[in-house]
């Protein structure tokens, strides 16, 4: 095992509380903060088109176990702290790689700046750390720095969302399959309408994030199926509340006829019902609006439970599980996949019944871990 730095926790992200139920600097609707439960957590990533191809494992030399028991050194490379969701798998990978498990886990949260992110995984790369996490901000312009840490012969491991560089760059991806997402949510608005007409304002999350990317293209591809479907207009809110208020806004200024709002994850769309509650746009189950969500974290799935967002597909935060997984196979010098998927379902409002989605129950709600 290489000779570790002293790893430095870099906690850069502004969250007091960084619990898979913590809020991360965003809340729930104005109007509507008092049924929301404590617990929150976005999200985000389809297998890169590169990561289909590639092959099945993955044979990457690997540190030797350490000898003496010692501690495994993690380098984690944080999106930011945007969203409910961000949070939720923050703490999950801060719990898992801790000093109890054996880990000494060096995390940034970078911010949602690409630049930084590609300096802190060089960062790590100079403490000769033993493996590296990144979630990417962004799916292009990996390559140099992936180059760097091969040569390196430090092993690297894609998380939650994907990029787009050679895999052979990299140790192995994990996360889940954001164009089915995508695809999940729009099967389901099609089985729900059944036949009718649905005119689409989209709210998509961080422009260049492959979650982003998978969920806009998944959805697409069901829109280009239904002829009275129309996509009237579609933004970035940046994955944030206050990003999907903004959108909101100015949708309502522009369109009067849209019945479906699309938010890719739940912080977009407690921003699109702000919006709607100050224009007095009814939504949800009972009202003109339907609302599609993306991440199902605990606060959507209340509102999902309330019948105010019609339909929610998840995005399991809890991956670090996968991480640690794949770690003990290469300190036990053992061969990984190439790709794990990390496995969504999606969820309707009570008095729903669909073949794409779990009816939403209290029981569901209490069972939730973030």
């Amino acid at each position: 095992m290489k000779k570790k730095v002293v790893s430095l926790l870099v906690a850069a992200m502004t969250v007091a509380s960084l619990t898979a139920c913590g809020n991360s600097g965003s809340d729930a609707p104005a109007a509507n903060q008092e049924p929301a439960p404590a617990e929150k957590q976005e999200a985000d990533p389809a297998p890169a088109e590169s990561q289909a191809e590639a092959p099945a494992e993955s044979q990457a030399e690997a540190p030797a176990p350490a000898a003496d028991g010692g501690t495994i050194s993690v380098g984690f490379a944080q999106v930011g702290h945007e969203s409910d969701w961000r949070a939720a798998n923050t703490k999950n990978y801060q719990d898992t790689f801790s000093a109890a498990n054996g880990y000494e886990l060096s995390f940034v949260d970078c911010d949602n700046d690409h630049a930084v992110q590609i300096e802190t995984v060089r960062g790590f790369i100079e403490q000769e750390l033993d493996y590296i996490c990144i979630a990417p901000i962004q799916s292009a312009g990996w390559d140099t720095v992936l180059q760097e840490a091969k040569d390196a012969g430090i092993p690297v491991l894609i998380v939650d969302r994907a990029v787009d560089a050679d895999p052979s760059l990299y140790t192995t991806a994990l996360g889940c399959d954001m164009v089915a997402e995508g695809e999940a949510a729009g099967n389901w608005l099609a089985e729900y309408l059944n036949g009718g007409d649905a005119n689409i304002l989209v709210i998509e999350g961080s422009v260049g994030a492959s979650a982003t990317l998978g969920r806009t293209e998944g959805f697409n591809n069901i829109v280009s199926q239904n002829a009275n479907w129309k996509v009237l207009d579609s933004q970035s809110g940046d994955f944030t509340q206050a990003g999907g208020q903004e959108v909101m806004e100015s949708f309502i200024k522009s369109y009067s006829d849209f019945n479906v709002v699309v938010c890719q994850n739940d912080n977009e769309a407690y921003g699109a019902m702000d919006a709607m509650d100050a224009a007095g746009i009814t939504y949800g189950v009972d009202g003109d609006v339907t609302i599609i969500s993306f991440d199902a974290t605990h606060d959507g799935l209340q509102y999902t439970l309330d019948g105010k967002i019609t339909c929610n597909v998840e995005c399991n935060p809890l991956q670090a599980g996968f991480a640690e997984d794949v770690i003990k196979k290469l300190q036990a010098g053992e061969a990984v996949d190439a790709w794990t998927l990390v496995v969504d379902e999606a969820f309707v409002a009570p008095g729903i019944t669909s073949k794409y989605a779990v009816t939403m129950s209290q029981e569901v709600l209490d069972g939730r871990a973030y």
